[in-house]
């Protein structure tokens, strides 16, 4: 009995350093791989959402600092084709108008093989055409046009408040780019958007503001109501003062 509990002793003594030696060991290598996966994954992310955030705010500072916001309507999207050796290429063509809502507007189209390809071309074909409309109260046309281009011929009227934008299709894109809240319109001889779209800024092109005939005359503004609307001088200055453009 002596000699089995001598040997029972001396084999715990034995296994209890090598128990200790992997414990000690795998223990280490266990915090030691798990701190540093934590600490360099950490690090990663840390770095990697840090990095994302940073490129946000640099777009959104970017588009801050670009000035206005513009509005971007698409009017027409078309599937083109060009035929080659072996079939046929398709692409597509965008319309698109582009306003700031407080007098510019401008048009443009794009192609390309992709639709959101020819939908950017198109954009900033647009902004780089963008012309400066003058606006009645900043609501309205200040008188009546007339547009043609091909076979498209529009009809522009001023409207009063609350009679809304009566256009459609491609015409009411340009005055909501505009700006304008009422305008009555009319267009006939083409349903075509781009002869339509053309034949819109050709009236718009036409429209010109008490301020700027005042100015080419070397006159007053009151002096151009009273006479045309046959107003006393009163009411003439009080409506030239409120003409801004």
């Amino acid at each position: 009995m002596a000699d089995e509990n001598n040997t029972e002793v001396q084999a715990t003594a034995a296994a209890a350093p090598e128990a200790g030696a992997h414990a000690g060991g795998e223990a280490p290598r266990g915090r030691g791989a798990r701190g540093g996966r934590g600490a360099g994954g950490g690090d990663r992310g840390r770095g990697g959402r840090d990095g994302n955030r940073g490129r946000r705010d640099d777009r959104r500072n970017n588009n801050e600092d670009g000035g206005e916001e513009l509005i971007e309507k698409l009017v027409h999207i078309n599937r083109v084709s060009k035929t080659v050796k072996g079939g046929k290429r398709f692409g597509f063509a965008a319309l698109v108008v582009v306003g700031d809502g407080k007098g510019r507007v401008g048009f443009g189209h794009g192609k390309a093989r992709e639709v959101p390809e020819a939908i950017s071309k198109a954009t900033a074909s647009a902004k780089k055409r963008m012309v400066r409309v003058a606006l009645k109260e900043g609501r309205t046309l200040h008188h009546d046009g007339n547009g043609h281009f091909g076979a498209g011929r529009v009809t522009l009227r001023s409207a009063p408040q609350g009679t809304g934008i009566i256009a459609g299709g491609p015409m009411r894109a340009v005055f909501e780019s505009l700006g304008v809240h009422d305008v009555v319109t009319k267009s006939v001889g083409t349903s075509n958007p781009y002869n339509m779209i053309r034949a819109t800024f050709e009236a718009l092109s036409s429209q010109t503001s008490p301020k700027s005939v005042a100015q080419r005359r070397g006159k007053k503004i009151a002096d151009l109501l009273g006479r045309g609307h046959g107003a006393d001088a009163q009411t003439a200055a009080a409506e030239a003062a409120a003409v801004t453009e």
